[in-house]
C-alpha cells in the first residue's frame, strides 16, 4: 500500500518534528534522536506531580498529542507498535520530575510494563518518587490473564492530568489513577486491518464481516461476526460492554481507530446514545481520532462511571490539541422551519391507476439503484441511483397522503415531496419538473404538456440543453415521441440515453468537470435512470399521469 513516508526507519522521528513545528513553543522534544524519542512541556517547573506515559508509535495523537497543560507531561515514543527502550524512558522521567514525584501511566503490554518497570526502579535508585499504574481496560478478551490497554488510558491521562494541575501530591494523583483504571472499560471493532508502515497488509477480515475486539496494534480480535450496518456494529460492542457497568451514570469516549469517516463517527455516537446504555451516558469524549491503529477502518467505546469529582476533571479545560473535550449528552434540538417553508400538506385523495403507476415508477428506480451507482462511479461520484432510489422510497411512503385524483395537486405535491427528500442537483431540479408542470397543468394545459412545461422550466433554470450529456438527452425526446404511445416514448428515452455515450465533452452537471476520457463508452447516468424508468413502464402498459 502507497504511504506517505519517506522510510520506515525515519518516519516517527520526522513525524515527531511535523508536530512540534506548529506547538507555539509549547513543546519540545529531548536531544536523543533517533533512540531516544520524548515529548515534553517546555513550561513545567517540577513543583506539580509529573505525568509521564507513552509506548509504540501509531495510536497517534496519542501519546505525544497530550501533553499539555492539564494532561501529560512527557510522552516517550516508541517506534511503531514497538514500546520505547528503558533509556528512553528514564531520560523523559529525569527530565520533568522534581520534588513532587512522577506517575507512570502504563498500556498492559509486556514490553511496556517491563521498560516502563526497570526505568522507575533506576529513577528511584537516583532518589526520585516515581510510582507505575497500568491500565488493563479491554474487555474484549474475558478470560485473559492480564487485559490489555486500549483507549481507556486516556481517562487516566485526563483525570489525572487534572488533579496533578491543581497540585495534588502524587499518592492523591496515583489513588485517582487506578480508580479510573477499575472502572474504565473498553472494546473495539473494525471494518479491516491496519497497514503497518514497511510491511504488507493483512488481509485476514473478509467482505462482509468486521472484526470484534481487535487490539490496537492490529492483534486479532475475539471473534469475527457479519457487518451490515452502524447500528448492528454499535448493538454488538454495547452488548460486550454492558455486563461490566453498573447503573450509575458514565462518559462515554467514542475513539475513531484510524480511518473512519468523520461522517461515519457521528453516527455511531448517535447508535451509542440511542443503544440500551445509552440513558447511562451523561458525557460523551469525541467522536474523534484519540487512540488509533495507524490506518485501521474502525472505532472503539470507553466507559468509565463518573462521579462528582471525576466530572470535574473531565471536563476542566485542557491545552493539548489532541482532547477533543468532554460534553454533556442532551436531546437532539430541534427549531421550526422559517414561515414559508413549512410544508403544505395537500388533501389527500384516492385513484387506483394513479397510485400504481407512482408505485410502480419508484419500484423501477429503488429496482436499478445498484446498476445506476455502478454507471455513474464511472463518470461521477457513484450516487445517482441512490439519489434516486432515496427519493423513490420517500415517495412510496407518501402515497397515501397524496392528492391521486387531482392532476394539478399531485404534480405540485410530487415536487414539494422531492424537494424534501431528494438530495444533489438532481432532487432540485425534478422539484422544480413537478412544480412547473403543476403550474402547466393548472393553467389549463394537458398531461403532456405539464411536463413538457415541466421540461423547458428545468432547462431555462439548469442551463442543460439535448446534446450537454445530461438526462435532458433522455427526457426531451421521450416527451416528444409520448403522444405516439408509451413504447415510442420508450424507444426515444433509450435512443437519447445511448447517444449520450458517444458524448465525450459534457457542458452541463458533474461530468462537466471530467476528462473525455472518463465519459466516452459510458451513459449518462440520469439519460439512463430515464430510459430504464420508461422501458419498464412500456413493458407494464400502465397509464396515469400521462
Amino acid at each position: 500500500m502507497r504511504q506517505f513516508i519517506n522510510t520506515r526507519e525515519t518516519l516517527v522521528t520526522e513525524a515527531i518534528d511535523g508536530m512540534l513545528r506548529t506547538a507555539g513553543g509549547r513543546l519540545a522534544r529531548l536531544d536523543g534522536y533517533p533512540h531516544i524519542k520524548v515529548v515534553l512541556r517546555t513550561d513545567w517547573d517540577k513543583t506539580k506531580v509529573a505525568l509521564v506515559s507513552g509506548g509504540g508509535s501509531g495510536h497517534e495523537p496519542s501519546h505525544a498529542g497530550f501533553v499539555g497543560q492539564g494532561m501529560l507531561t512527557a510522552a516517550v515514543c516508541g517506534e511503531v507498535f514497538a514500546s520505547p527502550s528503558v533509556d528512553a524512558v528514564l531520560a523523559g522521567i529525569l527530565a520533568v520530575t522534581g520534588k513532587a514525584g512522577c506517575l507512570l501511566i502504563v498500556k498492559n503490554y509486556t514490553g511496556d510494563r517491563l521498560n516502563f518497570g526497570l526505568a522507575a526502579e533506576r529513577a528511584r535508585a537516583q532518589g526520585l518518587k516515581v510510582s507505575m499504574v497500568v491500565v488493563d481496560d479491554d474487555v474484549a478478551l474475558p478470560d485473559l490473564p492480564q487485559a490489555r490497554g486500549v483507549a481507556g488510558t486516556l481517562f487516566v491521562h485526563k483525570i489525572a492530568g487534572a488533579l496533578a494541575e491543581q497540585g495534588a501530591d502524587l499518592e492523591t494523583v496515583t489513588a485517582a489513577a487506578a480508580q479510573v483504571i477499575h472502572g474504565a472499560v473498553s472494546i473495539g471493532m473494525s471494518l479491516d486491518t491496519c497497514t503497518v508502515p514497511g510491511s504488507p497488509k493483512e488481509d485476514r477480515i473478509p467482505p462482509g464481516k468486521a472484526e470484534l475486539g481487535l487490539g490496537i496494534h492490529g492483534e486479532a480480535g475475539i471473534e469475527q461476526v457479519d457487518f451490515s450496518t452502524a447500528r448492528d456494529a454499535m448493538t454488538m460492542v454495547v452488548d460486550r460492554l454492558a455486563p461490566n457497568i453498573g447503573p450509575g451514570p458514565h462518559v462515554a469516549l467514542l475513539n475513531n481507530l484510524g480511518s473512519a469517516t468523520p461522517l461515519e463517527m457521528s453516527v455511531l455516537a448517535e447508535e451509542l446514545i440511542r443503544s440500551r446504555i445509552g440513558d447511562r451516558i451523561r458525557w460523551l469524549v469525541g467522536p474523534a481520532p484519540m487512540m488509533t491503529s495507524l490506518d485501521m477502518r474502525g472505532f472503539s467505546v470507553s466507559l468509565l462511571p463518573v462521579a462528582r469529582s471525576e466530572e470535574a476533571a473531565l471536563v476542566a479545560p485542557v491545552v493539548p490539541w489532541a482532547w477533543p473535550g468532554c460534553l454533556p449528552v442532551g436531546a437532539v434540538p430541534v427549531a421550526p422551519l422559517p414561515d414559508g417553508l413549512a410544508p403544505i400538506k395537500p388533501i389527500p385523495s384516492r385513484n387506483a391507476a394513479t397510485h400504481a403507476l407512482i408505485d410502480r415508477c419508484c419500484a423501477i428506480l429503488i429496482g436499478a439503484e445498484a446498476d445506476l451507482n455502478a454507471l455513474d462511479s464511472k463518470s461521477g461520484d457513484g450516487d445517482t441511483g441512490s439519489t434516486l432510489a432515496t427519493a423513490a422510497r420517500a415517495l412510496t411512503g407518501a402515497l397515501d397522503r397524496l392528492p391521486l385524483a387531482d392532476q394539478t395537486q399531485l404534480y405540485r405535491a410530487i415536487g414539494q415531496e422531492l424537494s424534501q427528500t431528494m438530495g444533489g442537483s438532481s432532487g432540485v431540479l425534478l422539484a422544480i419538473f413537478f412544480s412547473a408542470a403543476g403550474d402547466a397543468s393548472a393553467a389549463g394545459r394537458d398531461p403532456i404538456g405539464a411536463l413538457k412545461a415541466g421540461l423547458d422550466r428545468i432547462q431555462q433554470v439548469g442551463g442543460a440543453r439535448p446534446g450537454d450529456r445530461t438526462m435532458i438527452d433522455a427526457l426531451f425526446p421521450a416527451l416528444e415521441a409520448l403522444p405516439s404511445g408509451l413504447a415510442a416514448a420508450a424507444r426515444a428515452a433509450r435512443e437519447g440515453a445511448d447517444a449520450t455515450a458517444r458524448i465525450t465533452r459534457a457542458r452541463a452537471g458533474r461530468a462537466s468537470y471530467l476528462a473525455e476520457a472518463n465519459l466516452a463508452g459510458h451513459n449518462d447516468p440520469g439519460a439512463e435512470a430515464v430510459a430504464r424508468l420508461l422501458e419498464a413502464l412500456s413493458q407494464g402498459a400502465v397509464s396515469g399521469l400521462a
